[in-house]
């Protein structure tokens, strides 16, 4: 069955980096776009980043553009999300989502922290 596991989250400083891994299974990677959403405390769930299936297409929120980047290694059935200069602003559980602006499989999640 689909599986997507995420890993990487923490508690990081503002100005900080983290790096999210989401590790697939259970499906052909390689053929699917894969994205990373956010729910934040009281806000609706994001979408964060987009990544297409040959690297060409990518999306980002507009409050991230700049500060993180989506990225995949279909070798490792794994997707990526490179997160810098971090602000507390960010702190939410961040999913795994396979698709690119509608999804139908998600991971559990994995809490990132963004406080000094």
């Amino acid at each position: 069955q689909v599986q997507l596991v995420e890993s990487g989250g923490g508690l990081a400083q503002p100005g900080g980096s983290l790096r999210l891994s989401c590790a697939a299974s259970g499906f052909t990677f390689s053929v699917y776009a894969m994205s990373w959403a956010r729910q934040g405390p009281g806000i609706g769930l994001e979408w964060v980043a987009g990544l297409g299936t040959d690297d060409s297409d990518t999306y980002y929120l507009d409050s991230v553009k700049g500060r993180f980047t989506i990225s995949r290694d279909n070798a490792k059935n794994t997707v990526y999300l490179q997160m810098d200069s971090l602000k507390p602003e960010d702190t939410a559980l961040y999913f795994c989502a396979r698709g690119w602006s509608t999804w139908d499989y998600w991971g559990q999640g994995t809490q990132v922290t963004v406080s000094s």
